[in-house]
């Protein structure tokens, strides 16, 4: 495969990452009004296990103590951001929270990338600050009522996307040979962390006499579609830190709140800010020019 080749094929397989996780998050959105997100992420984590371990066969992978316990790593770092996002987002704002999680997220890993020798042309690096300026703008939702985060909620956000940069960090550091056997470690290690909380959560209400989880049947179909479209992107991630470089893979999928936002927009009629048609086309334009790059 040429070197040209695959730096587009790299570009495309970030981009469509980013538009799938987007995805999974409109589903786990919807499947979060409608039950406790933390049983959301447990049922998701779940649902990505058994479709790993359904597809393993097919794809294979040799097993070494490397891929298990970097994938293992990487299934922890996944909690951590992902209770540390809830949180953050929970005391708001939103509007400045969601943004500053997917820089940070990007940052970690392009700085890791770029410390271990990866380089670009000049254009290379005019297009991940490009990537980066598109991430702020299609993640920012203008609310005029907004108020600035208090230092507990943006030290939450700054920790979730350290998180998030740390586990693709793990992903990239997998051996190559390993297959999908890193993705089945981090969603079984993810699994067993997020059902242990639903465990506690559990018991604490039972203790209070008071139900955990009303309402959680009408979320599940949401939930396990969110598990299945969030392992799809996971899968393509692990594509591309194997094919290309992980600053590139890092910026792109740091996109996916465009996923988010289109279908939010097709789906519930909700309105697009001229801020993130902005956003959507700044990001196309650094896509190209990172394949050139």
């Amino acid at each position: 495969m040429s070197a040209r080749l695959g730096a587009m094929l790299t570009v495309f397989v970030g981009l469509g990452s980013a538009l799938i996780f987007g995805a999974a998050d409109f589903l786990g959105g919807l499947a979060a009004k409608r039950m406790n997100p933390v049983l959301v992420t447990a049922i998701s984590a779940l649902v990505g296990l058994v479709l790993l371990g359904a597809a393993f066969p097919l794809f294979g992978g040799t097993w070494s103590t490397g891929a298990v316990l970097l994938g293992a790593a990487s299934g922890v770092a996944g909690a951590i951001a992902i209770g540390l996002l809830y949180a953050c987002l929970a005391i708001g704002p939103m509007s400045i929270l969601s943004p500053v999680t997917a820089v940070v997220s990007a940052i970690v890993p392009v700085a890791f990338g770029l410390a271990k020798g990866e380089r670009f042309a000049s254009v290379g690096y005019v297009a991940l600050g490009l990537a980066l300026v598109a991430i702020v703008l299609v993640g920012f939702v203008p609310n005029p009522d907004a108020v600035r985060p208090s230092a507990r909620a943006l030290l939450m956000a700054l920790g979730s996307g350290v998180a998030i940069g740390v586990f693709l960090i793990f992903l990239d550091a997998t051996p190559d040979d390993s297959g999908l056997i890193p993705l089945i470690a981090n969603r079984a290690t993810n699994a067993t962390i997020m059902f242990t909380v639903v465990l506690v959560i559990a018991l604490v209400a039972r203790n209070r006499s008071r139900s955990a989880f009303p309402g959680w049947r009408s979320g599940l179909p949401f939930a396990i579609a969110c598990g299945v479209v969030d392992v799809i992107a996971n899968a393509g991630q692990l594509v591309g830190v194997r094919l290309g470089e992980l600053s590139v893979i890092a910026v792109l999928t740091a996109l996916y709140p465009a996923g988010t936002i289109i279908l939010a927009a097709v789906v519930l009629r909700e309105r697009i800010a001229v801020a993130q048609y902005i956003g959507l086309a700044i990001a196309v334009v650094a896509g190209g020019m990172l394949a050139l790059a």
